[in-house]
């Protein structure tokens, strides 16, 4: 029995662990109005083959500043910070979600859509 309670546990806390580095979504439509606000800082970690084919509006190429992100973030630590990456199943977004937390952003969001979402909803992009 205390095996079992011993194996619940730290399943339970696994779960708990694999949770806390996910980020809130944003909608495609929430992104458009902070980009029209110009109240988001979005990166793109789709890698830069992919960003030069076409990005969301605005986003900067995570390959591009995550050397040095925090001259590419804004001052207020408050700030919108969305990224994103393939699509509902790419968790590659979690490099730049996590280096922007690690500088210490508070407002981190993820666009689970993804480029392909993005896409799919004919949404204009940038090349």
């Amino acid at each position: 029995m205390k095996k079992v309670l011993a194996t619940l546990c730290a399943l339970a806390l696994s779960a708990v662990s694999v949770m806390a580095g996910e980020y809130p979504d944003i909608s495609i439509a929430e992104l458009k109005k902070a980009i029209a606000d110009k109240k988001v800082v979005v990166l793109d970690v789709n890698g830069t083959d992919s960003y030069k084919q076409g990005h969301v509006p605005t986003s900067l190429n995570f390959a591009d500043v995550s050397g040095n992100l925090a001259s590419a973030l804004p001052k207020d630590k408050d700030a919108l910070v969305a990224a994103y990456c393939g699509g509902p199943s790419c968790n590659a977004y979690t490099k730049a979600a996590n280096a922007a937390a690690k500088l210490g952003y508070t407002n981190v969001k993820h666009l689970s859509a993804g480029i392909s979402g993005w896409y799919a909803a004919k949404e204009a992009t940038e090349k």
